[in-house]
């Protein structure tokens, strides 16, 4: 069985029901959600734990930083980092102290703990709330980074990473997903780190999206079956675990492949994405490797010029006409 909710209702939901199970679980910051019904429902879970909730003065390198200490000494915090781009204030407790202490300590400590981000552009946020940083984290050995697109994979993931993981997590949760509605199974759902979901089966062109570009690409991928193009979408779900046979799989049988992520084209995901596939499937290829993502300028204030960058259904479906051609 399953209900239907939003994304935000279902990290609260993963929040609340870690926080019953284990009470290492603890929570710095606002809430996971600004507004809306995940918002309302945090109430409660502040009501129930609110000794275990701290909220912190605006004081990003400080409280990361506490956080990771507390994970090496026996908890598992949630971070409420806010908006992603708050989180560079931050990056040397993140990258250079969470990420490397367990190889720096020869294996004997762990830190288990998440900092949670609202990341991409939201409408109107301007560059500093506008940002997209999963390629900085990304490329930080140590550092799990998971990336849901449906309120069932934002369930399964934060439960996974509250509960389950040993590992430093970065989960970002793109703001416009907050409000999208689907199913998330009854019970404790848990969604596995490293394992990519087929949002779509196809046969002539895969699509691979992270985060907020699932959606688009399966706009893109009905847009392209109305003229007979069989588009298949695969979701990562994790960049760090990367599931790269399912990719693979998926470009071996298609033999095309668009890659596309709201972070910006230069050393982006989709880059990095490319290149791997461009490595390990070159000789199943018939087309180049197309990318979508933002275009290596800061992403603007004005609503129309933020939409220009926007890395589109539209953009997704042209790029993968261009290789049917």
């Amino acid at each position: 069985m399953a209900r239907e909710m939003t994304v935000g209702e279902a990290l609260v939901e993963a929040l609340a029901e870690a926080m019953e199970q284990d009470r290492r679980v603890v929570l710095i910051g606002g809430g996971l959600v600004s507004s809306g019904p995940g918002a309302a429902r945090f109430r409660s879970v502040r009501e129930r734990h609110g000794r275990r909730i701290k909220s912190p003065p605006i004081a990003e390198l400080g409280y990361c930083g506490i956080a990771a200490g507390a994970a090496m000494a026996g908890l598992r915090p949630l971070v409420d980092v806010g908006t992603a781009t708050f989180s560079y204030e931050a990056i040397p407790q993140i990258n250079n102290e969470a990420a490397i202490a367990y190889s720096n300590s020869g294996g004997q400590t762990n830190v288990p703990v998440t900092y949670f981000m609202r990341y991409g552009i939201r409408g109107g946020g301007g560059v500093q709330h506008s940002g997209s940083p999963q390629p900085w984290y990304w490329n930080t050995p140590g550092l799990q980074v998971a990336m849901p697109a449906t309120p069932a994979d934002a369930k399964g993931l934060l439960r996974t990473a509250l509960l389950k993981s040993q590992d430093p997590t970065i989960f970002f949760a793109h703001e416009r997903l907050l409000q999208e509605r689907g199913p998330v199974p009854d019970g404790e759902h848990e969604t596995e780190f490293g394992k990519a979901a087929v949002a779509r089966e196809g046969s002539d062109v895969t699509i691979v999206a992270s985060g907020v570009q699932v959606p688009r690409a399966l706009a893109a991928a009905e847009a392209l079956a109305r003229d007979g193009i069989s588009a298949e979408v695969v979701d990562p779900r994790t960049l760090e675990p990367l599931d790269t046979d399912t990719l693979l799989a998926s470009v071996k049988k298609t033999g095309r492949l668009v890659v596309t992520d709201e972070s910006h084209d230069n050393c982006g995901v989709a880059a990095n994405m490319a290149a791997l596939m461009a490595d390990l499937a070159f000789d199943s290829l018939k087309a180049p490797i197309k990318r979508v993502a933002i275009p290596h300028v800061p992403v603007p204030f004005a609503v129309p010029l933020e939409d220009y960058v926007t890395p589109t259904a539209d953009r997704i479906e042209e790029a993968a006409r261009s290789l049917m051609r």
